[in-house]
């Protein structure tokens, strides 16, 4: 099927599933767009019984989307500058050394207590994974996902402090977490004598180092243009080539694109709004991310139930709801440790542990670094966990968060 075709028939599902969803279910847009195409996923599935070319043209289709590449080089550009474009500078200073632990030690954290644990269920069930490998799954299912997490935040009303916790970590924690992906995946493929403590520190370097100093240089450039001139159209179109024009540098150059864009955005968003746009061009520029924002998240969630239709999770079905616990658990334990040592320099809201634990929602993202791994790494199973643990993180953790923080706040 051509590229256009599929492209085609995904935005008029995608616009189908969230007019179903805002008519009749009035879920959370990403969540609601999520249920009704792994409804539709098991009716084809139902279906195909009695017409099988419906269900293998349809898997056809879905397999036709490379998912790594759409959304790690392609949609997570987008989706990270239009979510980074609305965050406050203020919110972020107040709180920047919880959001920095967080998304660094608790990535770390998390990533070793998932890999230990994983490790040992494994035996329980005579698996036998190498230590490094559940190390790997670990990495790729720590970080909190930026697109789940703020398009889930914005419906469940919880206090702004707390938002800006979770929200602020989720942005910054995926570039840290790619990173760390990456390092383990090589260490994974070549041995662990043959990466050294300085080679690693080197790598994470420039990665995250480079990235922050890329975003700065392309939000200051971006910042300049914008305050030059006072055309709407143009600036409107400014915005989109750092994006476009920034990734495709920041890919180039080895230093991490999500972390550029997150600082470009937050650049952008604060000294671009204030200072470098007339009040016709801000509400322009706001409305244009705010609809980009929008429909690749409806693409992003209904590619997410779709991948119901080829993901063999039914085979390591067990061993997925053993992985709910563990990351949990994880998310837990890699809360609790900073928050014991920031306690001495900042007070925490009434039942912060337990909010900030339930609303660390896994999504697109650790699908994508789990499809990125070939099969002979175990790539089948770590998928199949995957998509168990992002489906409970968004359907039962995204659907409740709001309900969970109103109790305890």
């Amino acid at each position: 099927m051509e590229l256009y075709q599929s492209f085609t028939i995904i935005i008029v599902l995608a616009a189908a599933f969230g007019y179903i969803n805002f008519r009749f279910l009035r879920f959370p847009n990403t969540i609601g767009v999520m249920i009704v195409s792994m409804v539709a996923s098991l009716l084809i599935v139902a279906v195909g019984k009695l017409y099988p070319a419906l269900l293998s043209e349809t898997a056809e289709l879905i397999q036709s989307v490379d998912f790594y590449t759409v959304l790690m080089k392609i949609m997570l550009s987008f989706l990270l500058f239009a979510g980074a474009l609305h965050i406050k500078i203020e919110d972020i200073r107040k709180e920047h050394n919880t959001i920095l632990v967080f998304s660094t030690i608790g990535v770390l954290i998390s990533t070793f207590v998932v890999g230990g644990l994983l490790f040992a269920v494994a035996k329980l069930l005579s698996l036998q994974i190498p230590f490094i490998n559940c190390l790997l799954f670990g990495s790729l299912i720590s970080p909190t996902d930026p697109i789940a997490v703020m398009g889930i935040l914005k419906e469940a009303n919880i206090p702004k402090s707390l938002e800006t916790k979770i929200s602020g970590e989720s942005l910054f924690n995926d570039g840290v977490a790619v990173v760390v992906f990456i390092t383990i995946a090589q260490l994974a493929q070549a041995g662990e004598e043959e990466l050294s403590f300085v080679h690693i520190l080197g790598h994470f370097g420039k990665e995250a180092l480079g990235g922050i100093g890329f975003g700065l240089i392309l939000g200051w450039v971006g910042y300049r243009a914008l305050k030059s001139i006072d055309e709407y159209k143009v600036e409107v179109l400014i915005t989109l080539a750092i994006v476009m024009g920034g990734y495709m540098l920041a890919d180039w150059m080895h230093v991490s694109g999500p972390l550029a864009m997150v600082i470009a955005g937050i650049f952008i968003g604060n000294k671009g709004r204030k200072l470098g746009m007339s009040d016709v061009t801000r509400d322009y520029v706001d409305k244009f991310w705010e609809m980009v924002d929008e429909a690749m998240n409806a693409i992003l969630f209904l590619l997410i139930g779709m991948e119901l239709l080829i993901i063999p999770f039914i085979d390591y079905l067990w061993l997925g709801f053993a992985a709910i616990f563990i990351v949990l658990l994880a998310r837990w334990v890699s809360v609790l440790i900073p928050m014991s040592f920031l306690r001495f320099k900042k007070t925490f809201e009434k039942n912060a542990l337990t909010i900030l634990t339930w609303g660390g929602l896994r999504g697109g993202i650790s699908v994508a670094l789990a499809l990125s791994l070939p099969k002979s790494n175990y790539g089948e199973m770590f998928v199949s966990i995957t998509y168990i643990v992002v489906l409970f993180s968004i359907l039962v953790q995204g659907l409740t968060i709001g309900r969970v923080a109103r109790k305890l706040v």
